[in-house]
């Protein structure tokens, strides 16, 4: 009863905030910060004030409510999911990546157990396709990463880069900035090739001195890019650089665009519980909010939805180990941190190829901290040095966990966990003409709105239908057959009198007859079915 009744005034609620008119705008811009709790946007702000960069954020006049982020059927939600919620509606589960989830005994919503596993079309498809906008997707982790997978792929497992991956090229993004040089595959090197797209890597003059015209991929790194705090600028550019350069390409478009930009790695040092980078991975996301922003208010037909996709770590400002809280001074709480020069990551990248005579030296040059002949102790006896999981770094005993312990001990902050948690997140927005998103709303929610405000004229459930239908329905009657000669990419074939229709999964390009053509989306192969997930309108190609 008490679930139900959550549930009825959560419904109520929602249809009050979207029974009032949003009126479309031409640009459609969504800002998310991975994994920041509201603890962050405090730290930053004070860290950025006390350092003389004066008593604001960029964000902070457009702050207009809070979000309650959730899976399928779990109230703290992992990045994909949650994700995938904003961009498709469609609630999800852990690995989920823009697909209808099973059905679990857990389910906080109801689940149609006929649609799982159906990819579910995101906004930047609808963006694309219903509207015919340019898209674009600028991140700092690689770009096959959870949170711009479930804007541009489908699958139902994260982890899966080999079906994610391609997809995402294959989406045919005008824009694709951020990580992942070593995912690149020949075939992807080769549909580029095919489709015009301009390939930029590991150059940064080369992608903030790009004039083009056609569509355009700058990828730094062999998987992510280096915390801000650890970057240098001179090779790798900030985010707030790759999304003004993004808005300088997407806005040629004379059918506006849609983007989403990711702060991805706030998230992943909040894992780590490295304080230090998690704020100044805030701050570089918070001056991409400022390019954004400024570019919003100047052009006059855009809007911006600024959001987190869960909290993580529960990090404070003060903690147990503390006392006086209400007499710690600015400098007490921020002084420490200041003076820390490299993330724990980053540190650990230098002290793992330092001779351990000369680590209290090499400490004491990037923390300003003197570690005691124990400390030296536990960061020589770190388990393998390094960890490999990035989910992981805060609660294994890897060197840059132990790096952090030290970091952190000279701080009043506080951490609960080195996973995700399940509080509101913070909402910020801004629409041209005032129709903002506003109030406290569900992830879903966040989906309705971005469908409004894009002007589209059928739900994202019904442009599913179309171009994810079941291959066995989409070609009933006819001759199917799956080769699976390649298990990663089998070929579905299709035959009707002399006509051959054959589909690779996870690609927009078919044959017919042994001539290619553009799909106009993605086919998706699920194993767990058996079944290709392709457009309804392929059955007039035969």
């Amino acid at each position: 009863m008490r679930k139900l009744s959550i549930i009825f005034c959560l419904f109520i609620a929602s249809a009050t905030l979207f029974a009032r008119e949003v009126k479309p705008v031409k640009n459609v811009i969504v800002m998310i910060p991975d994994g920041t709790s509201i603890g962050v946007y405090s730290a930053a702000r004070w860290f950025k004030f006390y350092n003389g960069g004066g008593d604001g954020l960029h964000v902070d006049p457009y702050f207009t409510g809070t979000v309650t982020t959730f899976s399928s059927n779990a109230p703290i939600g992992d990045s994909a999911p949650t994700g995938s919620a904003y961009a498709t509606g469609v609630l999800q589960q852990t690995g989920n990546v823009a697909v209808y989830p099973e059905v679990s005994p857990n389910d906080l919503f109801p689940v149609d157990a006929s649609r799982t596993y159906q990819p579910a079309a995101s906004i930047l498809e609808a963006a694309k396709i219903e509207k015919g906008k340019a898209v674009g997707l600028v991140v700092t982790c690689e770009f096959p990463h959870a949170t711009p997978a479930g804007f541009s792929a489908h699958y139902y497992k994260r982890s899966n880069y080999r079906a994610i991956a391609p997809q995402i090229a294959y989406q045919n993004l005008d824009v694709m900035f951020g990580g992942g040089n070593d995912i690149l595959t020949d075939d992807i090197k080769n549909h580029f090739a095919d489709n015009g797209t301009t390939l930029i890597r590991n150059d940064r003059e080369a992608l903030l001195n790009y004039s083009g015209n056609g569509k355009v991929w700058a990828l730094f790194g062999d998987r992510a890019l280096p915390y801000n705090i650890d970057r240098n600028p001179d090779q790798v550019p900030s985010l707030a650089e790759m999304t003004g350069k993004a808005l300088q390409i997407l806005s040629k478009s004379e059918n506006g665009f849609f983007m989403m930009v990711e702060g991805s790695q706030v998230d992943w040092a909040a894992h780590a519980n490295d304080a230090t980078a998690m704020i100044d991975e805030f701050l570089a996301f918070d001056e991409a909010v400022g390019t954004v922003m400024a570019f919003a208010e100047e052009e006059g037909n855009t809007a911006v939805v600024i959001l987190p996709d869960h909290g993580n770590s529960g990090f404070t400002i003060g903690s147990r180990h503390c006392p006086g809280y209400d007499k710690l001074s600015i400098e007490q709480l921020f002084e420490a941190v200041s003076k820390y020069k490299l993330s724990a990551n980053g540190l650990e990248a230098i002290l793992v190829n330092t001779k351990p005579d000369d680590m209290k030296a090499v400490f004491k040059q990037y923390t300003d901290i003197d570690i005691t002949d124990k400390e030296l102790e536990t960061l020589l006896a770190s388990k393998n040095y390094k960890e490999a999981d990035y989910m992981k770094v805060g609660t294994s005993d890897n060197l840059a966990r132990n790096i952090v312990n030290i970091l952190n001990s000279k701080t009043c902050f506080g951490f609960t966990t080195g996973g995700h948690t399940g509080e509101e997140v913070l909402l910020a927005a801004y629409h041209p003409q005032g129709d903002a998103l506003r109030g406290h709303v569900k992830n879903t929610d966040v989906n309705g709105y971005l469908q409004k405000v894009i002007g589209l004229e059928t739900s994202l459930q019904e442009l599913s239908d179309r171009i994810f239908a079941k291959h066995d329905r989409v070609f009933a009657g006819m001759n199917c057959s799956i080769d699976r000669k390649d298990p990663d990419f089998p070929v579905l074939r299709v035959k009707k009198g002399r006509n051959t229709l054959e589909v690779k999964a996870f690609s927009s390009v078919a044959l017919l007859n042994g001539k290619p053509f553009d799909m106009g989306s993605v086919a998706v192969y699920i194993d767990k079915n058996d079944i290709f997930y392709l457009p309804v309108a392929l059955a007039e190609k035969l």
